[in-house]
């Protein structure tokens, strides 16, 4: 685990002692008397054995790991700096577990979080959510298979999606919501998965952008397997249906009610 050191000016620490928070204050250059100023917070590593129950305690390292196969001091403290990052973003010890089985990359030696943090500055700015809303944007802070992969899309991939929203009609505020409401999209292909499914509904379903802006979710469907034999199927009953029910209906469901 990580602590603290809180130290207002630097100051010698006598090797016996071993604290988990000290504080200490310094005499203000132009003054003899004590003065309180912004503490510098420096961080350091305990005992490489108390970060390894930790981490295994969280779930990040497998408790039953045989000790040639645990990771060096140096990729322990590489897992600390990841963990806490994801903690400053809402995340808790009880997330890791599943985390760490999803994605292990995640707290691998070689993650770097700077590829990381971009994905939440952009739900921050180019989302324009606060804190709280972009966690609720793309739930990152749930331990998720959809979220955990998530975290491994490049910034660059984020922002071309909503530039695809905004360039087939869709506000700035509605691409935000539109994305909040089917987060998966992150992790489509505009061309071979966005734009056919687009092409079609616009084009074959005879359907209208309004349509698409109260169901979202329509990409997150197949359209080889769901899509177009559903929508085949309606048609040759001269049947029209919102596409929530004509999607979201099981099988057994759909095919009983339009036989």
């Amino acid at each position: 685990m990580l602590h603290s050191l809180s130290l207002t000016a630097l100051s010698s620490i006598s090797p016996s002692k071993t604290l988990n928070s000290i504080t200490l204050s310094s005499s203000s250059p132009s003054s003899s008397s004590a003065s309180l100023h912004s503490p510098l917070y420096l961080r350091f590593r305990t005992n490489n054995h108390e970060n390894l129950r930790y981490l295994k305690a969280i779930g990040v390292i497998d408790p039953n790991t045989k000790p040639h196969l645990l990771p060096s001091p140096d990729a322990i403290t590489q897992m600390l700096s990841t963990i806490d990052f994801f903690k400053s973003k809402g995340f808790h010890d009880t997330d890791f577990s599943r985390l760490a089985y999803i994605s292990p990359q995640l707290f691998s030696y070689d993650f770097d979080l700077t590829d990381v943090e971009p994905v939440f500055q952009f739900l921050a700015t180019d989302l324009q959510a606060s804190v709280e809303e972009s966690k609720g944007v793309a739930k990152l802070n749930v331990a998720s298979k959809l979220n955990a992969n998530l975290l491994n899309i490049r910034e660059e991939r984020l922002r071309s999606k909503v530039k695809f929203l905004k360039s087939i009609g869709l506000s700035h505020k509605e691409a935000a919501s539109f994305c909040a409401r089917i987060p998966a999209i992150f992790g489509y292909s505009i061309e071979n998965n966005l734009r056919p499914k687009l092409e079609y509904l616009l084009e074959e379903m005879e359907r209208s952008m309004e349509e698409l802006k109260e169901f979202p979710q329509y990409f997150g469907f197949s359209l080889k397997k769901r899509i177009v034999p559903r929508h085949l199927h309606l048609k040759k009953r001269n049947v029209r249906i919102k596409l929530n029910r004509m999607l979201m209906w099981s099988d057994e469901r759909f095919y009983a009610k339009w036989k």
